[in-house]
């Protein structure tokens, strides 16, 4: 059994800034993130202590119920987002750009990621790509906007990469994801997720440049790891990719537990007496008397 002890409170710790994620790069100490889409998780991981916490555009699929993520609105993604940060304080919060909320302009772009800060309460946004993304992040970063990067698999191109596959697996392709992550960096983003790349060429990446790299399914070299909370949990029934660890199977307790409600209150086991609010003798028989 972990011996790990959860603060209840998030007073003593200091808001976690980009400036932190660079520091912690320097010292060599792992970046803790995780996705939220709603108060209650955000409460409970901010009190728990992770660095930051992304409002991912994974919420089309385990919130929403969408096959990818490519159906997920702005305003949807602000609604969560505004959600996730009244619940966390501390963390780093980062808002996820849907898709073609920054690909059709530079302009479109740099109001999107806005509305992230304005609307939604992040301190950061997320968007997928490298080279092609290079003038967007570079406009983003110049309006005062810290971006984090992501590379590798990019979920919004799931159509173009021919599905959810592992990138940069050829030498040729190896290459070019080491240019982007540099290119990117060159471009003013403060952060970069590696998506189901190598390991090892995860961690060249991580060395070659100066920016944090966090990883999900690129192995043990990143400077930090991020996993999709519903994943995590066990609460996404639909399939769990090779690269998650699951911490517990709340779907199972979740059904478990909607199961044994229908039950008590088929049989009438719920509500009990105890469950019930009761009125005095003479206040009942007054209300028989008025009645």
């Amino acid at each position: 059994m972990s011996t790990t002890t959860i603060s209840t409170s998030t007073s003593q710790r200091k808001k976690v800034t980009t400036l932190t994620f660079r520091q912690k790069k320097e010292r060599g100490e792992p970046i803790t993130m995780l996705t939220a889409y709603d108060y209650p998780t955000a409460l409970a991981m901010d009190k728990a202590g992770v660095d930051a916490i992304l409002v991912g555009d994974s919420l089309a699929m385990v919130v929403l119920g969408y096959e990818n993520t490519l159906p997920v609105t702005m305003e949807e993604m602000l609604h969560h987002a505004r959600a996730v940060a009244r619940g966390a304080k501390s963390s780093l919060l980062i808002g996820d750009m849907p898709f073609m909320s920054y690909q059709v302009s530079v302009d479109e772009a740099v109001r999107n990621a806005g509305r992230f800060l304005q609307q939604g309460g992040m301190d950061a946004v997320k968007l997928e790509g490298g080279r092609e993304r290079a003038d967007a992040v570079r406009a983003i970063v110049g309006a005062g906007i810290p971006v984090m990067g992501h590379l590798g698999l990019t979920p919004q191109s799931v159509n173009q990469l021919g599905g959810f596959r592992a990138q940069g697996k050829t030498a040729s392709a190896a290459k070019r994801l080491l240019e982007d992550a540099k290119i990117l960096e060159e471009a003013g983003a403060f952060s970069l997720v590696l998506e189901s790349v190598p390991a090892r060429l995860a961690e060249v990446i991580s060395k070659q440049i100066s920016i944090p790299t966090i990883g999900i399914g690129a192995g043990a070299g990143c400077d930090g790891q991020v996993l999709v909370t519903h994943d995590l949990l066990g609460l996404f029934d639909r399939f769990t990719p090779k690269f998650v660890k699951k911490y517990a199977n709340l779907h199972e307790v979740m059904k478990q537990a909607f199961v044994e409600y229908i039950d008590d209150v088929e049989t009438k086991r719920f509500p009990a007496e105890e469950h019930t609010v009761e009125m005095s003798d003479e206040e009942w028989n007054e209300f028989l008397r008025i009645t």
